[in-house]
């Protein structure tokens, strides 16, 4: 069992899960540690995005978020570095595309994250297909392994993803990119069934939870949620201290459920 896993079963007994996401290196060098640390106050884990230039799966705030990191000059192994440099108990989650381990290499890139204190991998554009070389690579670095099932993922697929699962699977509420929505998916309820009747893991609502109320209604469903364009727009627009307030509204909406 990952550190990961243990951490989020304990913590599944007793309360909702909050994972929210921010983005390396926002709102700005000198910044970036004041919001990981407000990010992680309340946060069961936290989610890290390692900043890339062609984030498919990222609508325009989590997409902007990332070009200012790229401008101010975070690369991956910054981001790694400039997160391990701000204390914590709360686990990261490194939340990558592919091509930035690749160019780093899978197992440079496990180990590195590993020694910056990370304790889970995320990496949405890789199919399972694909992804063995790295998952083999995380595990030899102790880092948790946390696959993607979309709304329109078949029932046999679903149950070879969660099969892969060390930390917990992050179920996708909807299709398309990430972005605040009005309203819960209504394919958010489908997609957690199916993986519930494959594995006992932790599973997490994600994409499209934007308010405590969305978080409510989604972990009604689930385990709890992934929340990220409405606190990267909260530390971009308002800053870290606004983040941690909007978090802590979410941490106590999740607690009446």
């Amino acid at each position: 069992m990952t550190a990961l896993l243990e951490h989020l079963l304990a913590a599944r007994a007793d309360h909702k899960l909050l994972v929210p996401y921010l983005m390396a290196g926002i709102p700005d060098r000198p910044g970036y540690p004041a919001a990981l640390a407000a990010v992680g106050e309340v946060a069961d884990a936290v989610e890290v995005g390692i900043p890339f230039s062609d984030p498919l799966m990222d609508g325009p705030v989590i997409a902007a978020a990332a070009e200012r990191a790229i401008r101010l000059g975070v690369g991956p192994l910054e981001a790694l570095d400039a997160s391990a440099a701000v204390p914590g108990d709360v686990p990261r989650l490194a939340m990558t595309y592919y091509n930035p381990v690749h160019a780093v290499g899978e197992e440079e890139f496990c180990r590195r994250a590993a020694k910056c204190g990370f304790s889970g991998l995320i990496v949405p554009d890789l199919p399972i297909e694909e992804s063995g070389s790295l998952r083999a690579a995380a595990a030899e670095s102790e880092l948790a392994w946390v696959p993607l099932v979309a709304p329109t993922t078949p029932p046999p697929r679903v149950q070879r993803i969660a099969g892969t699962a060390t930390g917990f699977v992050y179920a996708v509420s909807t299709l398309g990119v990430t972005g605040v929505r009005e309203s819960l998916s209504e394919r958010a309820g489908p997609v957690v069934d199916r993986c519930r009747e494959v594995t006992d893991l932790p599973v997490l609502v994600g994409i499209g939870v934007s308010t405590p109320q969305q978080a409510v209604e989604a972990a009604g469903i689930s385990d709890g949620v992934v929340i990220g364009s409405a606190v990267v727009s909260r530390i971009l627009e308002e800053g870290p201290e606004a983040a941690g307030t909007f978090l802590a509204e979410v941490r106590a909406a999740l607690d009446s459920v």
